[in-house]
This record gives C-alpha cells, structure tokens and sequence, in this order.
C-alpha cells in the first residue's frame, strides 16, 4: 500500500466516521457521532499531544526501534506471534533498546482494537493486550459484520480484566478515536511509512524483514 493510500485510509476513517459503538444489550451497531465538528477540521488541525507514546525497553538506550503496525495486519500478527518475542527477550528486556510501537490505521477495526488496547492502562498493559490482539486476529478480525468483531474485541478485554463499563467508554470515546487517528496521520507522513509492519530504528525507516537483519542493525546502530 502507498503512502498516499494509508493517508486516504486514515481520512476515510475520520471523514465516515468509521469508528462504531453498540450498547451491552444490542447486536446493532450505529454510528457513534459521524465526528461533527471533524468534518470541517483539517487532521493537522487536531491536537494530539495527549497521545501517550506506548514504549518498553530502556528509554536511554542508543537505539530506538519504532514499529508501525496495523491490528488487522497478518504480517503484523505474524511478527509479533514470532520475531517479536525473541526481539524482547534479547534487546528490549535486556535494556539494549527502546522500543516504540505506532499503531497504523487502515480501517475502523484496527481503530477499535487501539482505543481497546491503549484503555489497558500502563505501557505494559497495552502491549500485554496487543499481544492477546494480535494472537486472536484471525477470530475478532474475520467475525463478519461489524458487530460480530467488536463483540469479538470485547472478549479479548474482559478476558485481559477489563470491566463491560471501561469497555464502553473506550469505544464511545469519539474524540479520542479523532486524535488517535490525526496522530497516526502525523506519524506516517512525517515517517514516511508506506507499508505494515515498517521499522524506524534511529531514524532510519526498513520495511518488513527477517528477524537477523533486523538484529544486525540494531547492533549496527548500537556501534
């Protein structure tokens, strides 16, 4: 996918209003408000400073690996079923790296299992629930209608200790689903990230790669 095809992406999501939210009682899902005043509001007009930056690892390390990475991506799921792990137990918990994870926006699923993921809380929390996301795509993602996936979501966060009402708020949150999704427009431009999963490490953007390379310039960067 271009650059330009994530940015539209991203604009569909805020111009339809494409984040969706149900009642505890219903197997309907409406439109929350289609982003009112939104509609008239460039994404770079947006604030985004309250988005946390979700990051393991040492924060004062020499490198710092930035990922890009979509909830609905298989690649992405892939990664982190695999090369992630192994990635954590040699450089983030050693405190060899800082790690950075960026969530990429291609449509509204992705966006709800984000809300989802980031009300866990605390940095560890977060990537403590992106992995039981990603672990579980091919049942949340491929539910069916929309209803189908965000009940689907809502499992995965009652199952991590998430209570049905902070479940809710999450997902009606509307101006935190504008925010997050101007941020990620931010991030990708001025990342120039055209693909998922896509790696900054200091600086420098890779495409998806096998785990060796990746650890070759990480010690690289170390250097």
């Amino acid at each position: 996918m271009s650059r330009m095809m994530i940015i539209s992406a991203a604009v569909a999501v805020i111009g339809l209003g494409a984040y969706f939210v149900t009642t505890p009682s219903s197997t309907s899902v409406t439109p929350a408000d289609p982003l009112g005043a939104a509609h008239a509001q460039e994404a770079g007009e947006i604030d985004t400073s309250s988005v946390v930056e979700m990051s393991i690892g040492n924060p004062d390390a020499p490198v710092t690996v930035i990922e890009y990475a979509s909830y609905t991506c298989p690649h992405c799921a892939r990664f982190h079923e695999g090369p992630f792990k192994q990635l954590k137990a040699d450089y983030i918990d050693t405190g060899k790296i800082n790690y950075v994870y960026r969530e990429v926006y291609f449509d509204r699923y992705g966006l709800w299992a984000s809300m989802i993921a980031r009300c866990a809380g605390t940095p560890e929390a977060f990537f403590g629930m992106s992995d039981l996301i990603y672990e579980q795509q091919s049942v949340w993602a491929s539910a069916g209608d929309p209803a189908a996936i965000v009940e689907e979501l809502r499992k995965i966060g009652r199952l991590a200790g998430m209570d049905s009402d902070a479940l809710e708020a999450c997902l009606q949150d509307g101006e935190k689903a504008r925010t997050l999704v101007a941020w990620y427009q931010e991030n990708a431009t001025a990342d120039g990230v055209d693909s998922t999963p896509s790696f900054v490490i200091n600086g420098q953007r890779y495409t998806n790669m096998e785990y060796s390379e990746m650890t070759a310039l990480i010690d690289a960067a170390a250097e």
